[in-house]
């Protein structure tokens, strides 16, 4: 998990965007990383099932941001 959140936080680093706060990397079960528009949660597996964020948001509409990601991280990083 560490790996993932550092790795986050390196590639919004390389782009200058910075964030707002970050709360639970030290405990390794879920790391809620605040970017203002965007918050990023990478959970455990454990932490995972017992929050079931995707259940709370079933009915709000898809949106496919891979490209975009793509393009903007200049292909794949």
């Amino acid at each position: 998990m560490r790996a993932i959140t550092d790795n986050i936080e390196m590639q919004m680093d390389r782009r200058g965007i910075t964030p707002h706060r970050i709360e639970g990397y030290t405990l390794g079960q879920w790391v809620l990383m605040d970017y203002g528009d965007v918050i990023v949660h990478v959970f455990d597996e454990e932490k995972r099932r017992y929050y079931d964020l995707e259940r709370l948001w079933i009915d709000a509409p898809r949106v496919g941001v891979e490209e975009e990601v793509q393009d903007n991280m200049g292909g794949k990083d």
